[in-house]
């Protein structure tokens, strides 16, 4: 076990540790933390009946104190205080505990800070869990030893102690997770910044910032990847904030260090200016200019640990990652598709980039307070039955109804009650050779807890339906 790890492992004991959350991400590590000596509390908005009586009664056997119900940040007495990832990190209770001395940070941030072998870092608006599955699965096939988390795959904190010097750590990083870090990844990945999550921060500079703290920290001997496609990723390769090796991608243009798309559809990576050939970008087996960019993405963070065998391999063998493009199933001559990951409307664009033709969408859901108008021209040109669900769908309509091009005779607008009535228009307005997409362009939290949820969901009532 890696020396800071052990010593953090025994200044821990004795410890008041309060985990603010009771879910997947922190389950095991207040397991671990309370095998490790400390005196855990864990809080969490929700009642005994809803986390369930079996997991409340089994912490509780073990000396776990828990809080739970709409007082659960009340009166918190603790020397460290890890907060979920979801939870706003500047709000009066977390600053009030921090000018108090107390310790406030997350599992990530523990993580980060401990981990003792190379780590990868992926964050970005669109792209970033399939960017991240990518690189494991290259990693993977070129024979290394893989720890996949962050957002996807399990909490890293808990299992540190199992983790070798010459291993990696692969970790999507959510704006929450980051906004609060203190150390950066050995590779950072970011795939693009555009406008999301303006309902949980407090402005867009806000959430940018959070995007940056992934390569903030870092050294001479890091290396940073930017989609300089993205505007906002091109400034940050310009502007002199890169402290390690800067890789860059394109889809559009040659780069003097990473990987492109060149105009005669092989992908290419290039090392100070002397490019040298991947493979065809045809060979990839996931649909989509946006998958593409995610392959240039990995390439840039795998290069010079995984050879070209691997990253091909993966390439013609990787079916993609759940709910993002995923075929659920052919019915009567209609292909649906299951794209409920596409929470922005960015990245709905990009799975309407992924068609050749005319398409049935399924779209609407939570409000994050992004602007729709940048959507509707894209869903114009490739949209011919718009099916409107859930808090945003009247904000939907307007930015297609007032953008230029819009013809009512040829786009067809419908409203669903939910998500069962949204399916049942669809097949009612669908014939042979037309393919319907779940791709909301919003999150799913006026109806499901998250958009995994929506996607079960949406492919229950696909396959349920004759």
């Amino acid at each position: 076990m890696d020396s800071r790890v052990h010593q953090f492992l025994e200044e821990i004991k004795g410890k008041k540790i309060t985990v603010i959350g009771i879910g997947v991400s922190h389950a095991d590590l207040i397991s671990r933390l309370n095998e490790r000596g400390a005196k855990v509390t864990a809080c969490d908005k929700r009642s005994r009946e809803q986390i369930g009586e079996a997991i409340c009664n089994n912490f509780e056997a073990r000396g776990i104190t828990l809080k739970l119900g709409p007082d659960y940040l009340e009166h918190i007495d603790a020397d460290i205080v890890l907060r979920t990832p979801g939870m706003k990190f500047h709000q009066p209770i977390l600053d009030n505990l921090r000018r108090d001395g107390v310790v406030v940070t997350s599992e990530t941030e523990l993580f980060f800070d401990f981990c003792p072998c190379r780590t990868i870092g992926i964050t970005g608006s669109d792209g970033k869990t399939t960017t991240t599955t990518l690189i494991a699965e290259i990693l993977k096939e070129a024979g290394h030893r893989v720890h996949l988390g962050g957002n996807i795959g399990r909490p890293l904190m808990p299992i540190i102690e199992d983790i070798r010097d010459h291993d990696f750590a692969v970790a999507e990083l959510s704006s929450f997770q980051l906004i609060s870090m203190r150390q950066s990844p050995n590779i950072a990945v970011i795939t693009n910044i555009t406008p999301n999550h303006l309902d949980a921060h407090k402005d867009m500079q806000e959430y940018v910032d959070a995007k940056l703290n992934i390569l903030a920290h870092q050294d001479a001997f890091s290396r940073t990847v930017l989609g300089v496609d993205n505007d906002l990723c091109a400034q940050i390769a310009q502007s002199g904030k890169v402290r390690g090796h800067l890789f860059e991608f394109s889809v559009k243009h040659p780069v003097r260090t990473g990987a492109y798309l060149g105009e005669d559809g092989i992908i290419y990576f290039s090392l100070n200016g002397k490019a040298q050939k991947v493979m065809h970008a045809s060979e990839i087996r996931l649909p989509g200019l946006h998958n593409i960019q995610n392959y240039l993405a990995a390439i840039c963070a795998v290069w010079g640990y995984a050879d070209r065998d691997a990253i091909y391999n993966v390439a013609v063998e990787f079916g993609g990652v759940e709910h993002r493009i995923e075929l659920v199933r052919e019915l009567h001559g209609v292909k649906w598709y299951n794209d409920s990951i596409a929470t922005t409307p960015t990245r709905t664009i990009a799975g309407l980039d992924s068609f050749p033709q005319k398409l049935v969408i399924i779209a609407g859901g939570y409000d994050k307070k992004i602007p729709f108008e940048p959507l509707a021209p894209k869903l114009i040109e490739k949209v011919k039955l718009l099916i409107l669900t859930g808090a945003t769908a009247p904000k939907i309509e307007a930015a297609v109804k007032n953008a230029d091009g819009y013809d009512p005779d040829t786009f067809k607008i419908l409203h669903a009650k939910d998500l069962a009535d949204a399916v049942r228009l669809a097949q009612e307005n669908t014939a042979p050779g037309d393919i319907v997409s779940l791709s909301p362009a919003c999150a799913s939290f006026d109806a499901y807890p998250n958009f995994e949820a929506r996607g079960q969901h949406f492919k229950q009532l696909v396959n349920g339906l004759e």
